[in-house]
C-alpha cells in the first residue's frame, strides 16, 4: 500500500538532512560509482560487517537492528520519501553512526553498478511487494535472477533473510531457489544457495526470541496472520 504523501514533505526531508547529515547517502555520489567497493568507508567505523535492507519502510527493523548490534554497519533502501521520513524520525534525537539510508527507488540490476562483488555480509528482504499477477513475476525481489544478483553482492558465508506474510510469494521464493539449484546442477555446478531455515509460523517458532519485527509484521501478526521466514546461506 502506497503511503499518503506528507504535507510539506520536501521541506521535512530537507530538515532531516540538516539534522542527520551522516545518516544519508548522497545519491549523486552513489550513482557516479564512487562508492562501489568503498561503502564501508562511508561509515565512521569502516571495519564492521555491512548489511543491506531493501525496502526498509518506516524503519523499525533496521533501526532496532542497528541499535541492538553496534558491531555491524547497516544500509537501508527506501524509495518512498513519505515512508522514509518516519524511519528518520526514529533516530532524530539519537543518531546512529552505524546506519545510513538510501532515499531512492533502485531496480535490482542497478545494485550491480552500485555495489562491488561480495561487498555485503547479508541482505534483508522484509515484506516485499508480492506483485501477485503472474505477468509481474520478474518484479518480485525473490525472482530467481534477482536472487542471483544478491548472491554476487554477498560474501561467501553471508546470507539472505526473507520474511513475508504472503504465503503465495513465500512458495514462489522456494520454487525459485529450487529452479536455481536445478539449473546449476545441469551445468555440473554446486548450488550457490544453502537453505538454513524455513519457518511457516515464525512467531511460534524458536526463532521468535531474537526476531526483530517491522511495523507491518507487528500489525499483521496481531491479527493472527502467520509470518513466513527464510534464511539462505551464500556458498
Amino acid at each position: 500500500m502506497r503511503q499518503r504523501r506528507l504535507k510539506n514533505l520536501d521541506e521535512k526531508m530537507e530538515e532531516m538532512r540538516q539534522i542527520l547529515p551522516d545518516n544519508f547517502i548522497d545519491n549523486e555520489l552513489m550513482e557516479s560509482g564512487q562508492l562501489q567497493g568503498k561503502w564501508a568507508q562511508s561509515f565512521k567505523e569502516a571495519g564492521k560487517p555491512l548489511f543491506l535492507e531493501i525496502g526498509c519502510g518506516k524503519g523499525k527493523f533496521i533501526v532496532e537492528s542497528a541499535q541492538k548490534h553496534p558491531e555491524n554497519n547497516y544500509l537501508a533502501i527506501e524509495g518512498q520519501a513519505s515512508v522514509l521520513h518516519y524511519a528518520l524520525r526514529k533516530i532524530k534525537d539519537k543518531p546512529l553512526a552505524n546506519l545510513k539510508f538510501i532515499s531512492k527507488y533502485l531496480l535490482q540490476d542497478q545494485l550491480l553498478s552500485f555495489f562491488a562483488k561480495e561487498e555485503l555480509d547479508g541482505i534483508y528482504l522484509n515484506f516485499s511487494d508480492p506483485w501477485p499477477k503472474a505477468r509481474h513475476a520478474k518484479r518480485r525481489l525473490t525472482y530467481h535472477k534477482n536472487l542471483l544478483i544478491y548472491r554476487e553482492l554477498i560474501k561467501k558465508g553471508g546470507f539472505i533473510q526473507f520474511k513475508s506474510d504472503n504465503d503465495g510469494l513465500f512458495d514462489f521464493t522456494l520454487e525459485e531457489l529450487k529452479l536455481i539449484e536445478e539449473e546449476f546442477a545441469k551445468d555440473g555446478k554446486e548450488n550457490p544457495f544453502e537453505i538454513l531455515k524455513v519457518e511457516r509460523d515464525l512467531h511460534n517458532s524458536e526463532l521468535a526470541v531474537d526476531n526483530i519485527m517491522t511495523e507491518y509484521e507487528t500489525k499483521f501478526s496481531e491479527r493472527g496472520k502467520n509470518i513466513n521466514y527464510l534464511l539462505v546461506k551464500i556458498r
